[in-house]
């Protein structure tokens, strides 16, 4: 792609994101979800795959959907209450579908059909952004409106999406569905605390971004894209798969890792605030996830390295490719757990 060219869809894609942080109407929101959307599409099939144009056109029609029901949703509520502020949603129909449009932008499940089927059409980089920039607009409206929304509706929404991110993730044997499933169980736990303190889905969506970042970059750097061309990464890179391993392990919530720190405020927050039973559920749900995160690192670091596999061994030359990113998301999806206290007061 042309340089210039892909500058402006870089651009547009900042701009659309900045559009909705900085609007209190819901239809500049709107449109800024709408600038977002339509930027990234010709990133997404830049490579004129049949399954980039696929992933493309699916993450298109699911993407308008979402837009036109939180513009009609909006609109609903400027109708029957006359206000346009996106604070003030307070009509219940307007407030339940607006969720269910955003939902559905996030691919929190039910409506995560579309999720992994898109991501596995993309590219490492293309998908990296979709998984991590692309969920920062609509939360940004999320927690806008955290305080109107239906408390049962939420937590159903957190519940699913935390199960459903655990057992879809279970059975895959491509990284980028598999990350995607992971996607959809962190969704979970971000929206399930929203309710009760918003400053926590953010340190959630923070935290999930730097480990995600961590993860596709590891994986842009080992040049790999399924289970099996990863188990001969030991050879190539001893280094990068150790620390690619405790990235996984991190995104599995397991201390002492990056990982741990909000599922273990979401819980803590989740029992003080009498619900023990959904906190023991979605801290079984977190089970499942890890699971399916042990296996890619046992078949990493565990397997004998001339074993019988069913993928070309890659020629062993060394890369070219800029790893200072990959080395911040790294350290920070290792280390930050002992600044939690740090973290906490500037979020309050």
């Amino acid at each position: 792609m042309n340089p210039y060219v892909l500058a402006v869809f870089l651009f547009s894609l900042g701009l659309g994101t900045t559009l909705t942080f900085a609007s209190s109407h819901w239809l500049l929101a709107w449109m800024g979800l709408e600038i977002n959307t339509l930027a990234i599409i010709p990133l997404m099939a830049q490579h004129h795959h049949p399954r980039a144009v696929e992933a493309t056109t699916k993450y298109f029609l699911t993407q308008a959907t979402a837009a036109a029901t939180i513009l009609f949703a909006s609109t609903t509520n400027a109708w029957l209450m006359g206000e346009w502020s996106i604070t003030h949603l307070s009509h219940p129909i307007a407030t339940t579908m607006a969720m269910m449009g955003l939902a559905l932008k996030l691919g929190l499940a039910p409506l995560h059909f579309w999720l992994p089927e898109v991501l596995q059409g993309l590219d490492l980089t293309t998908g990296l952004i979709m998984s991590t920039w692309q969920k920062l607009a609509p939360f940004a409206l999320l927690i806008q409106m955290a305080h109107s929304m239906d408390p049962t509706l939420l937590t159903v929404l957190g519940v699913s999406s935390t199960l459903i991110g655990g057992w879809g993730g279970l059975n895959q044997t491509q990284l980028r569905k598999i990350l995607a499933y992971s996607s959809i169980a962190h969704l979970g736990w971000m929206i399930i605390i929203i309710q009760f303190a918003p400053q926590l889905t953010l340190l959630t969506l923070g935290t999930y971004v730097i480990m995600t970042s961590a993860a596709f970059l590891t994986f842009k750097a080992a040049m790999t894209t399924k289970i099996n061309t990863l188990a001969l990464t030991w050879s190539k890179n001893p280094i990068l798969t150790t620390t690619t391993a405790l990235v996984l392990l991190s995104l599995g919530g397991l201390p002492p890792l990056t990982g741990f720190m909000p599922k273990w405020l979401i819980l803590q927050e989740l029992t003080k605030q009498g619900l023990p039973l959904i906190a023991t559920l979605v801290a079984l749900s977190a089970l499942l996830s890890l699971y399916f995160y042990l296996r890619l690192c046992y078949s990493m670091t565990l397997t004998i390295s001339p074993n019988t596999n069913n993928s070309i061994t890659p020629w062993r030359l060394p890369s070219t490719q800029t790893t200072l990113l990959l080395a911040v998301s790294t350290i920070a999806t290792l280390t930050l757990l002992p600044i939690t206290p740090a973290i906490m007061t500037l979020t309050h």
